[in-house]
Order: C-alpha cells, then sequence, then structure tokens
C-alpha cells in the first residue's frame, strides 16, 4: 500500500474508539431522556406536570422571545444526539469495513466477522439512540410549544 493511502488508513483507525465511545455515551443520554420523559409524560396524564416553562415565566416574568430560547435550550441536547448519532453510526460502520475487505481479500474470515460485527453494533446502536432521541424530542417540542401558547394567551389575555 502506497504512503498516503497507509496514512489515511491508520488515520482513519485512531478514530473509531472515540466514535464508538460517542455512541455509547449517545445511548447512555438516550436511555435516560427516555425515563425522564416517561416521568414527565405521566406527570402530564394525571395533570400534575408540564408546567417548567409556565413556572420559569412566573418566576421571571420574561418577554416570550426569552421563552423561545428557553424553550431551545432545552431542547438541544435532544436534536443534536438524534441528528449527529446517525453519522456517528456511519463512521463507525465504514471504520471497519476497510480492515473486512482487507481480510477478506486474504481469506481470513474470522477477521472479516469480527470487523463486520463492530460495524453492524455500531450502527444498530447509533440508530436506536437516534431514534428515541428523535421521538423525544419531537413530543417534548410540542409540549412545550403548547406551553408556550397558553402563556402568550394568558399574557395577553
Amino acid at each position: 500500500m502506497p504512503a498516503l493511502e497507509a496514512l489515511l488508513y491508520d488515520a482513519s483507525r485512531i478514530f473509531l474508539v472515540p466514535v464508538m465511545v460517542l455512541i455509547l455515551a449517545s445511548l447512555a443520554y438516550a436511555l435516560i431522556s427516555l425515563g425522564r420523559f416517561g416521568v414527565e409524560a405521566l406527570a402530564r396524564m394525571r395533570g400534575r406536570g408540564g408546567t417548567p416553562l409556565t413556572a420559569h415565566w412566573r418566576r421571571t416574568g420574561c418577554a416570550t422571545d426569552d421563552l423561545e430560547l428557553v424553550v431551545m435550550r432545552r431542547l438541544e441536547w435532544l436534536r443534536v444526539v438524534s441528528r449527529s448519532t446517525p453519522m456517528l453510526g456511519l463512521v463507525a460502520t465504514m471504520i471497519p469495513m476497510g480492515p473486512a475487505l482487507l481480510a477478506l481479500g486474504s481469506n481470513d474470515g474470522a477477521s472479516v466477522g469480527e470487523n463486520l460485527v463492530v460495524a453492524f453494533s455500531s450502527v444498530i446502536l447509533a440508530l436506536i439512540s437516534a431514534s428515541i432521541t428523535f421521538f423525544i424530542y419531537t413530543i417534548r417540542r410540542r409540549w412545550l410549544l403548547e406551553e408556550l401558547r397558553a402563556i402568550e394567551i394568558e399574557r395577553n389575555g
């Protein structure tokens, strides 16, 4: 393999572990967020929750524009994780494909299998994480926008 190609190959392999760590961190964040979402959903169904934005407005008396920033801040990490984790999954899929193809060329079936397991496991976990966070982001966004609208109606009167 020429020097430039070997350099590119080695450089890409450096990123596999950090990308896999980010995928696992995203999955942990998604599962924690799912638990919090479940608690919030139960509280909303029982009529005992779902007013953090209203409580913030009553406490601070801030303008609607400021409340929109609070909504964006509250949803920011869900949005980031739901959009970036699939890309991390793709990266974690593609990096082991190089060694798998090299192993295939030298008839090393065990190495092909090991690399493909890493590739497919990474993308599966990344997509699960992204799906969970996108679901939570979508519902929580609607809840917060409904709450913001109710505040606007109460303010205008």
